[in-house]
């Protein structure tokens, strides 16, 4: 029988391997923050942090921006918790929270438990602040999306998976589509103090740029 502590080991070291080769913003140190945030959340709003742990650990190795056969990946993840010993409704519980939490358009359902509401709140503060603003432009890069094109409107309806993996943007545009409503969508009073700050670092850097980006010194304004 392995201990709570020994299986978090295994899952990280699990999570190492796959996501060590990422440089779409999906890599270990994200993983290791959302991790982090998870726990101090969970605290605050009597979560199970075992449950927060282990989702935060594996929420992008399931994630079809990381994964070409998302179904197979769940299956590889139920594996390991099996094998690993953890309790079948923990497991249930665990997969619900990763195969549900991702934004994918906006058009996704709320968490159905505060274990999953926390999870999601530390993954999405993760998309917020100065790291939100570096992740956001690691990601275009490695998807081959031009950093800003005033001629491609931001995406503003909710859209399918599909059309929000697939359809024409840029770096910018994402601030629009997703980063700039995160905050409205946030779960938990706790991450809320959080994401705050960091949105009010997001709002600033809109500006910012899209004045910069005239070159004289005049602020371009997106519809939003």
């Amino acid at each position: 029988m392995h201990t709570i502590t020994e299986i978090l080991k295994q899952i990280e070291d699990y999570v190492k391997e796959k996501l060590q080769d990422d440089t779409s913003g999906h890599d270990w140190f994200h993983i290791e923050r959302v991790r982090k945030l998870a726990i101090t959340i969970s605290e605050k709003e009597q979560a199970n942090r075992f449950i927060c742990e282990a989702a935060a650990l594996l929420h992008d190795v399931i994630d079809d921006k990381i994964v070409d056969d998302e179904e197979q990946a769940v299956i590889g993840v139920e594996e390991l918790l099996n094998e690993l010993g953890v309790a079948k409704s923990d497991c249930i519980h665990i997969i619900e929270i990763i195969t549900t939490m991702s934004f994918k358009g906006g058009s996704q359902h709320g968490m159905s438990t505060i274990e999953g509401k926390v999870v999601q709140d530390a993954d999405r503060i993760d998309a917020l602040g100065a790291i939100g603003i570096a992740r956001t432009f690691m990601y275009a890069g490695a998807k081959g999306h031009p950093m800003h094109d005033p001629k491609i409107p931001p995406r503003l309806k909710t859209m399918s998976k599909e059309e929000y993996r697939n359809g024409k943007s840029t770096a910018m545009n994402h601030f629009y589509e997703k980063l700039l409503k995160l905050k409205s969508r946030i779960n938990t009073e706790t991450a809320l103090q959080i994401a705050e700050e960091r949105h009010t670092v997001i709002e600033q850097f809109v500006e910012d740029f899209l004045e910069e980006w005239q070159g004289d010194g005049s602020n371009e304004k997106l519809t939003h």
